[in-house]
């Protein structure tokens, strides 16, 4: 365990942290939900300072050539600050995981045995331009009785500042302890201190980019839940309703492009007859197609691909797409280029929906429905603090009980071995 004088840009915050979450993991749910009503008031309250702040940053990355891409994760609104508002008052209505007994039994001593929730402890966040995952990730510590550090971005520090002001000034006066949540500089020591902060901090959660991921598991001292990129595949089968899989699939890419659930390729079955219609809808929606030599027969102005568009989280209004001689072939490609987060398949054939569904290696698989579905709040956990593409402990979204370990509360009347 590093001394705190080794910590010099984190070690007051984590100490901070550190006892308040000794304090926050005894907090009845009464008290913790009182918070996270006076935080969601608050925000909406203080949105013109919010603004302000946000708009700063926002100008200063524009004027860096920052893509469109991160200025639309990193720009707030009203009706954005609404919605994560909205996401705090939403955790209120959730169950509380602590003390959830997962599993019990009386054993044959005659010892009474439970397995119970307990929270993390101290749960570090590393994340890129987007600060609404500063109040996701405090609304949902706290509601798992966890203390957060946050070490956001620079291109949104000034927000992210404004943000942590405005929930620690009303979780403080709710009855929250101080150091609940902690802003962590933005400079790119205070990640390496906080990857080595073991004994200060019980898990890192890093959300954002390949590079930023890759460095957080390649240097962390303390555990880690990695989410991950997502290059999200759509496989339309030759038994897919012509109107169903292009709903599905323009959806999918179109919907909102910066995000990590929106599809990157589409893999198409070389039976289905209305190819040159899925692709001239995806063009006429504004999509750039990167294809194979079919997809580039069956539609005018599609790109050559490479095995670089194959690996690309594009992040933008870019397409992969390729024609496969079956199903068998499409789940190869997956095989090989997933990164586990979600994959769909549009179709009507019973079979090839359970091949697909037990032959592919993600997070989420959907059928029938959008890639975009892949999120905490969707699938009805509220805020999340991202998608995780691990197979340990966590999987999918992270929402409160993911945010939780377990403790063997075993009792005995004077028992001895």
């Amino acid at each position: 365990m590093p001394e705190v004088a080794e910590l010099p840009l984190i070690g007051a915050a984590a100490l901070r942290a550190k006892a308040a979450a000794r304090v926050l993991r005894t907090l009845p749910t009464d008290t913790k939900d009182a918070a996270l009503a006076a935080m969601a008031e608050a925000l909406v309250e203080r949105t013109d300072e919010i603004l302000a702040a946000n708009a700063a940053d926002v100008d200063a990355a524009a004027a860096t050539g920052t893509p469109a891409s991160v200025l639309d994760r990193l720009r707030l609104d009203p009706p954005r600050i609404a919605g994560v508002a909205d996401a705090l008052r939403q955790l209120i209505a959730l169950p509380d995981p602590v003390g959830d007994v997962v599993r019990g039994s009386r054993l044959p001593n005659g010892l009474d045995l439970k397995q119970v929730r307990v929270p993390l402890g101290v749960v570090g966040i590393v994340y890129e331009a987007r600060p609404n995952v500063t109040v996701d990730a405090a609304g949902l510590c706290l509601k798992s009785g966890n203390a957060a550090l946050l070490r956001g971005s620079a291109s949104a520090f000034g927000t992210n500042t404004a943000l942590v002001a405005v929930l620690t000034e009303a979780g403080e006066k709710a009855g929250l302890p101080a150091g609940f949540v902690e802003l962590l500089p933005a400079d790119r020591a205070s990640v390496g201190e906080l990857l080595g902060a073991r004994g200060y901090v019980d898990v890192v959660i890093p959300r954002g980019g390949a590079s930023l991921i890759q460095r957080v598991v390649r240097e962390a001292r303390v555990p880690v839940i990695e989410t991950g990129e997502g290059n999200c595949h759509v496989y339309v089968d030759a038994s897919a309703d012509p109107a169903i899989a292009e709903a599905v699939v323009l959806n999918s890419k179109t919907h909102r492009v910066s995000v990590c659930n929106s599809a990157e390729t589409l893999l198409v079955h070389r039976d289905v007859p209305f190819l040159p219609r899925l692709l001239a809808a995806l063009s006429g929606a504004g999509v750039t197609l990167h294809g194979d030599d079919s997809a580039r027969s069956a539609h005018e102005g599609v790109v050559p691909a490479t095995d670089e568009d194959w690996a690309t989280e594009y992040l933008s209004m870019d397409m992969a797409v390729r024609v496969v001689d079956d199903l068998p072939q499409a789940l190869e490609h997956i095989a090989r280029w997933t990164t586990g987060h979600t994959e769909a398949i549009v179709a009507d054939s019973a079979a090839a929906i359970a091949e697909f569904t037990a032959g592919v290696d993600a997070a989420a698989v959907l059928v029938n429905a959008s890639t975009r579905f892949t999120d905490g709040g969707e699938f009805g956990f509220g805020a999340e603090i991202g998608i995780s593409t691990q197979k340990l402990h966590a999987r999918g979204p992270l929402g409160l009980p993911e945010l939780t370990s377990t403790t063997y509360v075993v009792t005995g009347n004077g028992h001895t071995r």
